[in-house]
């Protein structure tokens, strides 16, 4: 018997029927021998254990290495640490949702599922507007061209049938899979499965709010970004400028410190540099005054022109934003395996939907779900507590700590074999101000269930040589409000993200409902171009190409609550977006 990866050592212990901690999987893959190592493990476990903890398989291991008395060491180490019947509740609807045998072996302190009946399926995919459709499955092919990109819409009203079997399959027990075509070029070098952060500010925050602090990060946002941009213009500071004489060719890069309309229907752009400001003109019967309107506060971009004959004011011909190169192609896994891309759980109200995310959990157990080696959750893990006016009356939780302690319990029926990977929302009990550091210790001793790798908000992991770009997604309320409805809206999440991939900066504007930390560095910057973007925070389910960036917007797993009804949120909830890292296809699953 093979036993190459944990994941066929997790499938094994299923098949003789136990369940094991993440580590105690590490450990058994590590073993010279790993088929000796289980057959030694389980064969000094008691006969009513269902689950092999660390500390029974390391004490195995040691005592079999050193040979002192291996069979009364494995003996005691199986009596102190292997967990028994009594202390496992087991989800007898299980076999009914489909999942396979080790999805009723729920880790010691899983609540049971609470579903009573088949999980809720669709019979057509998530419908879109941009792609033509079939009876099964909907297939996107996202085009280079920024001005109409192809992409796939949020569902609105899918609709739900009852499986007649409980054997999973692409329109049973996880719902219809919906796909969008990815890059099949292949990473370079990916052979190294190791997760990476970086951008993570976890440690290393040093703002004090000082007014100092403010111009370090917006003078380090200049810097970067202008950095991407001086390639393409021949740019001069404002200060020079203004002393060129009228009729100049000129070329600015700054950042958008006002744009406002002239009485007669143009527009007034002016942009700051670290010498000043200077006011461009972009008339109206420009081509490119049909993007003014794009146009946010504090981003960064350049301009190309004349200057008018006073040499007041700068006529704009051009108008160029960083942007991700049109030229650009992702990173792919040089192997085929799936990431699991969720956000917006919100464990402690009363609204998460439990039998959901149980149907989750245990397809996550099935033969099918195999090749789902990692989970990415890109905030708000629980309801938290006065985060809107009123959010007391919709808690089934009170207590911020407690909603971590069950949120925990959930994050338990995840297979001990799957990376996790986990960042914060607006929900959760960090600092609001972006960008926000991961959870303290005390939180982090909490969820401690697979030893998941949690980082801040936001951070690039990169999985299997595949960079996503995991950012919760507050700064899209912005961007929504800001732009018109057909280039950014709530119906279509992914492409309010294309605008953020446009400027190369997850949270452009600074203000509104936008807090920012003033920090020596910014760190929201988009300064390495992502294979993957990956948010949430706005509970609606949608995704697409631009210029070959996957963009994801992975929904909920609440229900409608009372404040959304008010401001008129129709969530789409209890969906997993199953992104193929070797090709960056995209499969949609519905678990609702």
């Amino acid at each position: 018997m093979p036993l190459e990866t944990p994941a066929r050592i997790v499938r094994e212990l299923a098949r003789r029927g136990y369940n094991a901690e993440r580590e105690a999987v590490t450990l058994l893959a590590g073993a010279p021998d790993p088929a000796a190592a289980l057959d030694a493990a389980v064969e000094t476990a008691p006969d009513d254990a269902l689950r092999l903890t660390t500390a029974h398989v390391r004490t195995m291991l040691d005592a079999d290495q050193s040979c002192d008395d291996p069979a009364s060491s494995a003996d005691s180490a199986a009596s102190t640490d292997a967990t028994t019947t009594d202390d496992i509740t087991t989800d007898t609807t299980a076999t009914e949702t489909g999942s396979s045998t080790d999805a009723t072996l729920t880790p010691t302190d899983s609540p049971p599922s609470t579903t009573d009946s088949p999980p809720s399926t669709t019979d057509s995919p998530p419908s879109t507007t941009d792609s033509p459709t079939s009876s099964d499955a909907e297939t996107t092919s996202p085009e280079d061209d920024e001005s109409s990109p192809t992409d796939a819409a949020s569902p609105t009203a899918p609709s739900v049938s009852t499986p007649a079997s409980t054997t999973p399959s692409a329109t049973q027990d996880t719902g219809s899979p919906v796909e969008t075509k990815g890059s099949t070029h292949t990473a370079e070098s990916s052979s190294d499965t190791e997760i990476t952060v970086t951008g993570d500010i976890t440690g290393r925050s040093t703002g004090t709010g000082e007014y100092d602090d403010f111009v370090s990060v917006f003078r380090d946002r200049y810097e970067k970004l202008s950095g991407q941009l001086r390639g393409r213009v021949n740019h001069r500071p404002a200060s020079a400028i203004a002393d060129m004489p009228g009729g100049s060719d000129v070329a600015m890069i700054g950042l958008v410190n006002d744009v406002r309309s002239s009485a007669n229907g143009h527009w007034i752009i002016e942009l700051e540099d670290t010498t000043g400001t200077f006011p461009c003109l972009i008339t109206k019967d420009r081509d490119i005054a049909a993007v003014v309107d794009e146009i946010l506060l504090d981003e960064c971009l350049a301009i190309e022109g004349t200057l008018s004959d006073d040499a007041g004011i700068a006529f704009v011909d051009s108008l160029h934003f960083p942007d991700v190169p049109r030229t650009y192609r992702p990173n792919t896994a040089d192997r085929h395996v799936q990431a699991a891309l969720i956000s917006d759980v919100h464990v402690g109200s009363q609204e998460f939907m439990a039998d959901a995310w149980h149907r989750f959990t245990d397809w996550l157990h099935t033969d099918e779900a195999d090749p789902v080696e990692y989970l990415l959750l890109a905030g708000d893990m629980v309801e938290g507590v006065g985060v809107y006016p009123d959010q007391d009356e919709e808690l089934d939780i009170v207590d911020i700590y407690d909603q971590y302690e069950q949120f925990s319990e959930y994050l338990k029926e995840v297979p001990g074999d799957m990376e996790i990977v986990m960042i914060p929302g607006n929900h959760d009990a960090v600092r609001l101000a972006e960008p926000q550091p991961a959870f303290d210790e005390e939180l982090r001793d909490i969820m401690s269930a697979h030893d998941a790798r949690i980082v801040g908000n936001p951070s690039t992991v990169t999985v299997e040589g595949v960079s996503v770009l995991m950012y919760h997604g507050v700064s899209l309320d912005e961007v929504i409000a800001e732009l018109p409805e057909e280039k950014a809206s709530y119906e279509h999440p992914h492409r309010a993200m294309y605008h953020l991939l446009k400027k190369r900066h997850v949270a452009p504007k600074y203000g509104g409902h936008m807090r920012l930390a003033p920090e020596e560095a910014d760190h929201l910057v988009i300064e390495d171009v992502p294979d993957v973007f990956h948010t949430g925070h706005v509970h609606k389910l949608g995704y697409g190409k631009y210029h070959n960036v996957l963009a994801v917007n992975s929904g909920c797993w609440q229900a409608q609550t009372a404040f959304q009804k008010s401001v008129n949120i129709d969530p789409d909830a209890g969906f997993a977006p199953i992104l193929d890292l070797d090709t960056l296809d995209l499969t949609v699953r519905k678990f609702a």
